[in-house]
């Protein structure tokens, strides 16, 4: 997803997904990717799945507002120091640049369609009128990206993503103001996914600052995602909040897809994970780990591992979806 261009399906321009079997795939996939957080701004550049550099800096509490609607970027003149001082340690990063984005910007919805034309141009007014009443936005002032899956029983369903273009303006001349052009742009889990892997079925629970965003990948399949802004962030939140928001989650798996979830992967909790993990496994009845401690967390190297280890999931993320 980028504002510089017309919204197109995923298969066939740079998007909002990455490379997870079939359902996230997206060409161009630059190796240096840079998120911009509520807390933080950070970088990485890879070469060969190996990691060449990075760095993060703290933001100013309120610097970065995430919003679907409101403006972001409110400390503008912090957020620029910050994303100097990482820029001038990361080194040069001229070319193509994923650029990662909160979650609240983005939202993604998974929808029922019996067809959708492979033309963008027409595909394009048929997610946009599916969309109309679901987005606090006016949909015409929208990027788009979306790509086809198989649901249960055969069914198509469309990935959609959506995301106010005035908003993604706000990070991208961020950026552009260091004449730096990200030619990717997607929401920091979308970009963590690609560590869930693919066996059986995952729910997934990441943290940043008070957005919850609860995903539930079985195999190639995308089957729930959603973000909410929780009563507190990791460090203050009760885990009787959390079991509450993914209670719902998860008795609509169970509902739609006859069976039970496998496992459950938590990211953004930091200090407190083994609390909410507890939590977790008594009242859902499931193994619940570490994303740093998941499968394919097992096959990466020492530098990736510490990166996932101070909370850059989603740097690694867009790595491990073949960005190096």
């Amino acid at each position: 997803m980028t504002s510089a261009a017309a919204s197109r399906p995923l298969t066939e321009r740079s998007g909002i997904f990455g490379g997870l079997s079939q359902w996230l795939y997206v060409m161009p996939h630059p190796a240096p990717a840079i998120e911009i957080g509520p807390s933080h701004v950070a970088a990485a550049k890879w070469q060969d799945a190996r990691l060449q550099s990075y760095a993060v800096e703290p933001l100013e509490a309120g610097a970065v507002m995430p919003s679907p609607v409101e403006t972001n970027v409110t400390q503008p003149d912090g957020v620029r120091h910050a994303l100097q001082r990482v820029l001038a340690r990361v080194g040069d990063l001229a070319g193509p640049v994923a650029l990662l984005l909160p979650d609240p910007v983005v939202r993604v919805f998974i929808l029922p369609f019996e067809d959708l034309p492979r033309s963008a141009d027409e595909a394009l007014p048929l997610l946009r009128w599916r969309l109309k009443k679901s987005v606090p936005f006016d949909v015409e002032e929208t990027v788009v990206s979306w790509s086809r899956q198989t649901a249960r029983q055969g069914a198509m369903e469309v990935v959609a993503a959506v995301a106010r273009q005035g908003i993604v303006r706000e990070y991208e001349g961020l950026l552009e103001g260091f004449g730096i052009q990200p030619t990717v742009v997607l929401s920091s889990t979308l970009a963590t996914l690609p560590l869930v892997g693919e066996a059986g079925s995952t729910l997934l629970m990441r943290m940043s600052g008070r957005t919850l965003t609860t995903a539930i990948v079985r195999g190639p399949t995308l089957c729930l995602y959603r973000s909410t802004e929780m009563p507190a962030p990791a460090a203050q939140l009760d885990p009787k909040w959390l079991l509450e928001e993914i209670f719902p989650a998860t008795a609509y798996y169970q509902d739609t897809w006859g069976g039970l979830i496998d496992r459950a992967l938590l990211a953004g909790f930091q200090g407190r994970k083994d609390v909410f993990q507890v939590a977790v496994e008594n009242e859902l009845k499931m193994t619940a780990r570490a994303l740093s401690a998941g499968d394919v967390a097992a096959t990466l190297d020492r530098s990736a591992l510490d990166l996932m280890q101070a909370g850059l999931d989603p740097l690694v993320g867009w790595m491990a979806n073949a960005g190096a």
